[in-house]
């Protein structure tokens, strides 16, 4: 139906029908009322917006608690213990918003928009937030050089990227992904810092961090029983960098421990992964080759 505006309608000519404001509301109200359920938002994409919040609150800790006290001369060493380990706290926090996410999308709806606003929280959290990390140690550390670092760390960013997009785009056999997940990857980076190794291999790990993220290296995807040794793990680590901001005895050495486990787990998964799939095409080699000769 559609409403006349009398005054309109009176000065308008003979046999033609203007319509007034009221006409394009009702209109807009049918078009908001037809939106389907699907895009509100869903309790899997709330943790996903945690997982956002977490990473520009990283960003934001490296930022004032450890960038601008080195800028105004008020640090007092070269990485902040408090300031860092919120921020690495924060990244992990992020990790497990993500773990979470995933889960409850699959035992409750999902809205459309969970991929999108997931892979957007990704790039903040597991890609510029430990990036921007990096510039920040090649800036505050004296033995670092800054340009190199923050090529680095824009390598990293890219993977990420392109990692994203090249998921969002392409389909995979169930249970596995195609190169580094994003948030085991940027765990990697800010393990390789925390190791305090000199500069030339932390950055050659970096960007062999990068380059396992694009690469077509399988990894298994946290389900299961995997999915809770990752969360009992970023527990342990977190428990480590608490107990190192704490001055805790020995709160160092686990601390390093911790960043030494995950830099090994980074360089194993991939053999193991490698030497699974060649071994998996030998045998179809020789069972075609079998089968060839009858």
């Amino acid at each position: 139906m559609t409403v006349v505006d009398p005054e309109t309608q009176s000065s308008a000519p003979t046999g033609s029908t203007v319509a007034g404001p009221s006409s394009w509301v009702s209109e807009l109200e049918e078009e908001v009322g037809d939106l389907p359920l699907s895009t509100r938002l869903s309790i899997a994409d709330a943790l996903t917006l945690g997982n956002a919040i977490c990473g520009f609150m990283a960003v934001y800790f490296t930022t004032t608690g450890v960038l601008v006290p080195h800028l105004m001369g008020t640090s007092d060493g070269a990485m902040s213990k408090h300031s860092a380990a919120g921020a690495v706290t924060l990244m992990l926090l992020a990790s497990v918003f993500d773990l979470f996410d995933g889960l409850v999308a699959r035992k409750l709806r999902s809205s459309a928009m969970g991929a999108e606003l997931d892979n957007l929280s990704d790039l903040i959290s597991f890609g510029l937030a430990p990036a921007y990390f990096v510039i920040v140690w090649g800036i505050v550390s004296d033995d670092a050089h800054g340009k190199v670092a923050a090529l680095a760390a824009v390598m990293v960013v890219l993977a990420v990227v392109l990692r994203l997009a090249r998921f969002s785009c392409t389909t995979l056999r169930d249970g596995v992904f195609q190169g580094m997940p994003s948030p085991f990857g940027a765990m990697t980076v800010v393990s390789l810092v925390l190791l305090e190794l000199p500069f030339i291999p932390t950055v050659l790990g970096v960007v062999g961090v990068a380059w396992l993220m694009v690469s077509r290296v399988e990894y298994p995807k946290p389900r299961g029983r995997l999915a809770l040794i990752t969360f009992c793990w970023t527990l342990v680590s977190m428990g480590c960098l608490i107990a190192w901001t704490l001055n805790v005895p020995g709160g160092h050495g686990l601390l390093q421990a911790g960043a030494a486990l995950q830099c090994c787990a980074a360089a194993v998964i991939p053999c193991f992964a490698t030497t699974r799939r060649v071994n998996t095409f030998r045998a179809n080699r020789r069972e075609a080759r079998t089968q060839a000769a009858r």
